[in-house]
């Protein structure tokens, strides 16, 4: 899609100094530091405990995180938001846990690790007692810390099968990107591997042999074999490359079909590129929506959920959008208000969350938890510009 240089202001590293000793559940905010419980470094000072309305709810022990809660990423802060959806208004922000600049994706782990891509490294936070245990450092250069849409550092993110590798695509400025390797135990990147230009999206095989990273600005998918860290590009493009880094027509979000392992990318509301991602062969299905397409989901059931984030030509294109696709194809099209960026379905996939906070312009600082049967909508004023989720 078209984008303009804004003029991003950097955000200077935080100054290393001894590990402050925290009282986990009086404080406001937890927080991560650079090189925090890796072993390539030693500890380094926590940023000081920020107070206000967002602290997470205090008590004689650890805070207990009620089971169905969301953590949602803050991209337009340095924070995660754990979110009751259960609640009603801004009684669903159960606080806020420091991790670094300009948060994008998140992932879960079975043992109720969450791990958050920032533009500084990849955060450890456990969920149960909220904090941030770890900010472990990309290996790959990515020029200055910075904010806004175009920043350096870790995008899409997702772990393995077993939890011991977190597997984070890292965004270069102006030219290609890598596939981090993050070893869990050790805290620390064990393999980088060249992939394409912003590596919105990384997601794994059923079988846990490969990963895959869709690169929105070079037009592709790159499948890596977790085997022998071997790569090979296929090239999803159902419109075409041209306008090459001004178009609007690239891959975003990618969901991984349990049925067959084929991949899949919604583009615009109108095709469904399928991808077997053993042969690199793509076959396009057509799609109901009518409006530019982000974030994607599928469900156990093979039950597609596709976020429509709104028209590129307002005279021709419908607005934002959530299409829940079950696997005869069948769409059903629910409006949205605003733009939005991911989605998260419930395991019953009677509720989809999807996250307000948009790559571009136009974000709003909530989520829209939708009732996927009557197509019911109800807005939560949480976070500050939310755009990854994960649902604990």
């Amino acid at each position: 899609m078209p984008r303009t240089r804004d003029g991003r202001a950097a955000v200077n590293r935080r100054v290393a100094g001894p590990l402050a000793v925290l009282a986990a559940v009086t404080t406001a905010l937890a927080g991560c530091a650079p090189g925090a419980g890796t072993e390539a470094e030693p500890p380094v000072s926590a940023p000081p405990a920020a107070t206000g309305p967002r602290a997470p709810e205090a008590g004689p022990g650890p805070t207990r995180t009620p089971e169905g809660t969301l953590l949602v990423t803050d991209f337009g802060a340095d924070t995660v938001t754990f979110v009751d959806p259960a609640r009603s208004g801004a009684a669903a922000d159960l606080g806020s846990v420091r991790v670094g600049t300009a948060p994008y994706g998140v992932a879960l782990d079975d043992e109720g690790t969450a791990w958050v891509a920032t533009a500084e490294g990849v955060a450890a936070v456990d969920t149960r007692a909220r904090e941030c245990t770890a900010l472990i450092p990309y290996t790959t250069d990515t020029g200055p810390v910075a904010t806004g849409e175009y920043r350096g550092g870790g995008m899409g993110i997702a772990v393995s099968q077993d939890g011991g590798r977190v597997y984070v695509g890292v965004n270069v400025p102006g030219g290609d990107g890598a596939l981090e390797v993050v070893d869990t135990e050790r805290r620390k990147v064990t393999e980088t591997v060249p992939v394409g230009r912003r590596p919105f999206d990384v997601d794994v095989s059923r079988d846990g042999r490969h990963v895959y990273a869709t690169n929105h600005d070079s037009f592709d998918v790159t499948v890596v074999d977790t085997g022998d860290w071997t790569a090979r590009r296929v090239e999803v493009a159902p419109y075409g490359t041209k306008g090459g880094l001004g178009s609007w027509l690239k891959p975003h979000h990618t969901a991984v079909r349990p049925s067959d392992g084929a991949l899949l990318l919604p583009f615009e509301g109108e095709r469904l590129a399928v991808v077997d991602p053993r042969t690199g062969s793509v076959r396009i299905e057509g799609m109901t929506a009518n409006t530019h397409q982000h974030g994607v989901a599928v469900g156990d059931d093979g039950t597609l959920y596709a976020v429509g984030t709104g028209p590129i030509d307002p005279s021709e294109d419908d607005g934002p959008s959530l299409t829940v696709r079950r696997p005869d194809r069948h769409e059903r099209v629910i409006p949205l208000d605003g733009p939005h960026e991911t989605v998260v379905p419930s395991a019953d996939g009677r509720t989809a969350y999807v996250s307000g906070g948009f790559t571009r312009d136009g974000y709003w600082n909530g989520l829209s938890v939708v009732d996927t049967g009557s197509g019911r909508v109800t807005r939560l004023p949480v976070g500050e510009r939310p755009l990854g989720i994960a649902l604990l």
